[in-house]
């Protein structure tokens, strides 16, 4: 109705108020219950809550005072409704954080993978904080004034919002001395500050980085003149997949039923290098640990795949994911959830299995060579767990079928959680299967980690990217495991003491040239876990 009505003109200083106010109120609702529960609601603690409340309006106005000049007043202010009930939903819904990792990530996810997000409620809270107050603040004219009013309101207004600021820092001094040192993260859920600064940082990590080109690496790299026998390794990079809902790792539910029946070495203290994919994949292949990581510098630096094809090995990188979040850039890929390459897709759901069809053919079609091949899962991939499995294993029910996994009990989700662990039990089994039956021509392995894990409703945290400092065990933790054929020297019993001690991505660059036995200046023997175990 409010289409058809005139309003008349406003100060752009009444709209800013208005807006941080709407925000602070409507979309914070992530930020007050982590607030109320390290400050349990009483009547001891309601004014610094309250406090709380007046203190993020006044940031908010402070920082859309400093960004909202003139005709771009509006737009501003637009993008900003838009983006904070993006913000509202993901955080109120799913409970993440939104930082840099995280819009990395989000600039990283294809269509269908943004579609197992898509909810009504994701509509309402677009139409009830973006759309709705989007077309007020369009509808409703500004009025006009002169630049030295201007800057005099804005003066004004910037002085009253820091004096208010300030004014309650110093009547609770000692709650905010807690606060700010005590309870970092509360911070990372302000909408949309914490947002803005995040999108802020990512714009400016991109925009100054000094690395130009790509740095060549391990150019020296050969196999050893000792080995005769050719290699066929398969490297299965697992997807959102928990350490503890394997039940080779103690879990109560048996999700790993045929990988039981394996002579695998399963490693029960290996971490991520990060909590979201766009990170830890290509921090899995680099050469850079997780302590020195930046995107930016390995996008810049060649990986693993990268040496070994310069020893002479065949890499071929099939992916059923996303994409390879740019480790595979310079070998030969295939996209597998396209249902042109996939054999095994129904219902717009391709299968992990499918990477397996026609693996023969590429092993003919290079009669030299070694082989290295990396099997990229959907696996786990959240919050639609249902999908990731086909209907003959869904041995736990009953299963949440909803993206909404607020509006399914914990149960519900973990049955659908673990249908998912079941399936990559059993394609690993295959893909081991696939091994043995090249076992007399090559020596083959096979080296399954998960990229990250994922929070399945603990403590109202779901799917993962958390920022890593904080980030729950359940999406740092991941499974990993080792298969070798029958020609792959190898001392298991040492190997498998060696399973059981802290591991983590840091290993996988110099583990992989291990598998492929190759010697390279860039190789470090402390960082590779089978160094000293044939």
């Amino acid at each position: 109705m409010f289409f058809f009505f005139k309003f008349a003109p406003l100060p752009q200083w009444r709209m800013i108020v208005t807006v941080a106010f709407f925000l602070t109120l409507v979309a914070n609702g992530a930020f007050f219950k982590h607030v109320s529960e390290v400050y349990p609601l009483s009547w001891t603690t309601l004014p610094f809550i309250a406090s709380l409340t007046v203190f993020l309006v006044s940031v908010n106005i402070m920082v859309f005072t400093l960004f909202a000049w003139s005709r771009a007043t509006k737009p501003l202010l637009i993008i900003i409704l838009m983006l904070s009930s993006f913000v509202a939903y993901f955080m109120d819904t799913y409970d993440v954080v939104i930082d840099t990792h995280m819009i990395e990530n989000v600039l990283q996810t294809n269509f269908n993978e943004s579609a197992d997000l898509f909810s009504f409620s994701l509509i309402l809270y677009i139409a009830l904080i973006g759309v709705i107050p989007s077309i007020l603040i369009y509808r409703v004219p500004f009025r006009a004034n002169g630049i030295k009013a201007v800057l005099i309101e804005k003066a004004k207004l910037l002085g009253s919002a820091l004096g208010i600021a300030l004014v309650v820092l110093t009547v609770f001094n000692k709650n905010y001395t807690s606060f700010f040192r005590e309870h970092k993260p509360l911070r990372y859920y302000a909408n949309p500050t914490y947002a803005l600064y995040s999108v802020g940082h990512y714009v400016q990590k991109l925009l100054s980085h000094s690395y130009t080109g790509l740095k060549v690496i391990g150019k020296d790299a050969k196999i050893s003149a000792t080995d005769m026998d050719r290699e066929l390794v398969i490297l299965v990079v697992g997807e959102a997949a928990r350490w503890d809902h394997f039940s080779l790792n103690g879990y109560s539910r048996v999700t790993n039923p045929e990988l039981k029946k394996e002579n695998i070495v399963n490693f029960t203290q290996f971490s991520s290098c990060g909590t979201e994919t766009a990170v830890s994949v290509p921090c899995m292949f680099s050469s850079l640990t997780r302590d020195n990581y930046d995107g930016e510098k390995a996008e810049h630096i060649e990986n693993v795949l990268d040496v070994i094809a310069h020893a002479g090995v065949n890499v071929l990188w099939r992916d059923n994911n996303s994409d390879s979040k740019g480790v595979a850039l310079r070998a030969q890929y295939q996209d597998f959830k396209d249902p042109k390459n996939n054999s095994m897709c129904e219902e717009g759901e391709c299968r992990d299995e499918g990477m397996l069809v026609g693996l023969d053919e590429y092993i003919k079609s290079h009669p030299k060579g070694d082989i290295v091949i990396v099997l990229h899962q959907m696996g786990n991939h959240g919050p639609a767990y249902y999908k990731r499995y086909p209907k003959a294993f869904e041995k736990f029910t009953p299963v949440c079928k909803s993206n909404q996994l607020e509006q399914c009990t914990e149960q519900e989700i973990m049955n659908a959680y673990d249908n998912a662990i079941l399936y990559t039990d059993h394609f690993l089994s295959k893909t081991i299967n696939f091994l043995k039956g090249h076992d007399d021509q090559f020596e083959t392995a096979m080296f399954y980690v998960s990229d990250h894990g994922e929070s399945l409703g603990e403590k109202g945290l779901y799917l993962h990217g958390f920022p890593y400092a904080i980030a729950p065990e359940a999406q740092k933790h991941v499974p990993a495991v080792m298969w070798f054929g029958k020609h792959f020297e190898v001392n298991k019993r040492k190997l498998i003491e060696k399973a059981k001690e802290p591991l983590s991505h840091d290993s996988y660059f110099h583990t992989v040239l291990n598998f492929a036995e190759i010697n390279s200046s860039v190789y470090k023997s402390e960082l590779d876990i089978l160094h000293g175990i044939h």
